[in-house]
């Protein structure tokens, strides 16, 4: 049986709209059966999604989602590359719908859509589930909605029942390159090695460039050709699950052992049993092989059984988050940018935790309770920054606080501008385990 080539066009939500392009077209070079995925959710994108869905029903799917399929899906559809998503995100029959749109606006036959459906674990029945998995601290906060991390086994039906395009919610990420392999190469829910083998694919094409050369290049100790124009990640897959990551043709970046390891590890609490919906991947007999320029093959990674739970986020009223900066340069613009941070603290009061950063002296490394910014000498910068941040429940007390930054223009000290103020909603999360047999994953054609 042919290989089956898998492309990342995305790594998360607000990832480079252009990348599919080249990816596109090295598929259709190869002449091999290939498909096509975009992993756009976090669990952050994810509260977000379920905010936009919130405040209009009709959103909370991935917004670039017509950025990212315009310019490839009249491709995609001609030449038989699959499509594979997460970017339904809160709302997949809202993505799907869009979808239609775009095929009509592009003057294509409306292609055949399938959603993943079961990961919304929202209203009565869904809290009544996980309320008793959750920690003692979350019973009396609001519950707003939960998903659950499904599967590859929906999509990859789908796709044998001839779905163009797969819209899921929440998924496993490694399960988007999972579901297009288990569906061409015929896969059975107890093939445990390469469930594993096609799963860890999976994982190395799920931060997009990451594998590539983005998040791997530091100049002078890691250096990457043409950052700018890096590659998208290609997986082939074979047919006992092992897998040759490339990239993108005529395209920068670069994939080989250095970038792939890092990769691999990433997000991996135990190499011997890293845990998905659809199996437990082993890499402790793994190897990794450059093959060629920009080729690096993945072999020997053993699965074992699934486990029983799934993961769940559930998702609680959060109330709001403010931020604020304000600058300060020239000589002593680090005692002014300190004593600007002492006059909103004192304002303030105790009225809700506050974070205060000074960038350029202390922001990235510094804490929530600002003990590593007070045991830091005063120093003599003339370029700072000072940031304050908040979280209420009440927005008007998150206004008072965006107001007192704000001030600090007027009201001193000496020399604060280039204020910046915003705020928003929040959602806070937790994560638990939920048996698998509560939990009813399906998938549906869409209507256009």
């Amino acid at each position: 049986m042919e290989n089956l080539f898998v492309g990342s066009a995305a790594g998360g939500s607000g990832d480079r709209v252009d990348a599919a392009a080249p990816i596109v077209a090295t598929l259709i070079a190869s002449g091999h059966p290939a498909a096509l995925i975009f992993e756009n959710l976090a669990e952050r994108t994810l509260a977000f999604a379920q905010l936009a869905k919130r405040a209009n029903p009709a959103l909370g799917y991935e917004p670039l989602l017509d950025a990212e399929l315009r310019p490839i899906l009249a491709d995609c559809i001609r030449h038989g590359i699959a499509i594979v998503s997460n970017f339904g995100a809160a709302n997949p029959r809202g993505a799907a719908a869009h979808v239609f749109r775009l095929a009509a606006e592009l003057g294509l036959e409306p292609p055949r859509v399938a959603v993943v459906e079961g990961d919304d674990l929202a209203g009565p029945e869904g809290e009544s589930l996980l309320r008793p998995l959750l920690p003692p601290e979350r019973a009396g906060q609001p519950f707003v909605s939960a998903n659950v991390y499904l599967g590859a086994f929906e999509i990859a039906q789908a796709l044998q029942q001839g779905a163009q395009v797969v819209i899921t919610g929440r998924v496993a990420d490694p399960a988007l390159t999972l579901g297009p392999a288990i569906a061409h190469f015929g896969w059975g829910p107890q093939d445990w090695d390469r469930l594993a083998g096609a799963t860890m694919a999976g994982h190395l094409l799920e931060c997009g460039a990451q594998v590539s050369g983005g998040y791997f290049a530091d100049p002078g100790h890691k250096d990457v050709p043409d950052l700018a124009g890096v590659g998208y990640p290609i997986a082939e897959i074979m047919a006992d699950g092992s897998c040759v990551i490339g990239k993108a043709a005529d395209s920068g970046g670069l994939v080989d052992l250095r970038t792939v390891k890092e990769q691999l590890l990433y997000e991996i609490h135990d190499p011997a049993a890293y845990l998905t919906p659809d199996v437990v991947a082993d890499l402790s007999q793994a190897t990794l092989v450059q093959v060629g320029p920009n080729r690096v093959r993945l072999a020997g990674v053993r699965g074992h059984p699934r486990p029983a739970t799934l993961k769940a986020l559930a998702y609680f009223e959060g109330g709001w988050l403010g931020e604020a900066e304000i600058s300060y340069a020239g000589p002593n613009a680090e005692a002014r940018a300190r004593l600007a941070m002492e006059v909103v603290r004192q304002r303030m009061g105790a009225t809700m935790p506050l974070r205060f950063d000074l960038i350029g002296a202390m922001s990235i490394f510094g804490d929530d309770d600002g003990r590593m910014l007070s045991q830091q000498p005063p120093g003599h910068l003339q370029d700072v920054r000072l940031r304050a941040a908040g979280r209420h429940d009440d927005q008007a007390e998150i206004d008072r606080l965006l107001r007192e930054v704000y001030s600090l223009w007027l009201c001193g000290p000496a020399g604060g501008g280039g204020v910046r103020t915003a705020k928003r909603q929040r959602l806070s999360s937790t994560a638990c385990l939920v048996p698998r047999e509560a939990v009813r994953p399906t998938f549906i054609f869409a209507k256009p």
